[in-house]
């Protein structure tokens, strides 16, 4: 390796809410010489920094501009609404859009919904963050609905919440720059797939043949074999079981005329009276 050549590494952006730790951990378990860099950053800035390469790839929230991204969805958040724990919506288990019509409802600058109309009442002024909403919403001053992970992620004593049934929903993605697939790019697509290390689309399985189906291969020929077997002791026992028939036929056969023979010579002959005289 000269100066100019740098090892390699994977850098991996992700979005607040979303937890990367389980594929991360795989990650270190099949490649521990090659680091992974995690970096958090907002969700609308994580499309700009797989642009300009300071990322190899993010998991970001749905849409993306897919004439520019590969994308990989994962899965599809439910939409919950922050409330105090005091509020008469924790009465009930979930909630409608119509249900917030009269709430002030927060629609901060990061939000992450594409709303057509924001719902519930305006607020006096948007908060820069998500963050800085839900602290309003913890001095009762109005209600917030985000993907229930932020509402975790952002989680107070004083507050809970509740799903909302029509809300939109933020789906998350893994995501990369479509001209920048490299091959760490697709160990971590097949860790997020779920692909296991002797996966025939791993590192160094192309062009081998799979163990499996030699196995599958002997195991036919072997079967093909013991089906064999016991078809041809089978004929041999039948055609055994067959002479044995008729040999035992032709015993008693014979035997019966022997026993009827020996029956009838040893029968005394029967003795003739005298003649009656006649008067």
């Amino acid at each position: 390796m000269t100066g100019s050549e740098e090892s390699p590494s994977f850098r991996l952006a992700y979005v607040p809410g979303v937890t990367p730790a389980k594929w991360v951990k795989v990650w270190h378990e099949r490649l521990p010489d090659i680091p992974l860099t995690l970096t958090q950053v907002p969700a609308a800035e994580a499309p700009e920094l797989l642009r300009t390469g300071e990322a190899d790839a993010g998991l970001v929230r749905l849409p993306v501009d897919r004439d520019f991204f590969s994308a990989i969805p994962l899965y599809t958040e439910t939409s919950v609404v922050v409330v105090p724990k005091d509020h008469v919506i924790t009465a009930v288990d979930e909630v409608t859009l119509a249900d917030l019509a009269d709430e002030v409802v927060f629609h901060p600058l990061d939000d992450v919904f594409d709303w057509d109309r924001p719902p519930g009442e305006a607020a006096f002024e948007r908060p820069a963050t998500t963050q800085d909403a839900i602290e309003l919403v913890a001095a009762n001053v109005g209600l917030l609905v985000v993907p229930q992970s932020l509402a975790r992620l952002y989680h107070r004593r004083d507050l809970t919440y509740r799903p909302v049934t029509d809300a939109p929903q933020s789906g998350v993605a893994l995501s990369w720059p479509e001209e920048a697939t490299t091959d760490l790019v697709e160990e971590f697509i097949g860790i997020v797939r779920g692909r296991t290390v002797n996966s025939t689309r791993g590192r160094g399985s192309a062009g081998r043949p799979a163990d499996g189906g030699a196995s599958e291969g002997r195991t036919a020929k072997s079967g093909a074999k013991a089906a064999g077997k016991p078809q041809a002791d089978k004929k041999s026992r039948g055609a055994g079981q067959s002479a044995a028939r008729q040999k035992s036929g032709a015993a008693k056969s014979s035997g019966g005329r022997g026993q009827r023979a020996r029956a009838g010579g040893a029968k005394p002959a029967a003795k003739r009276g005298k003649p009656r005289k006649r008067s």
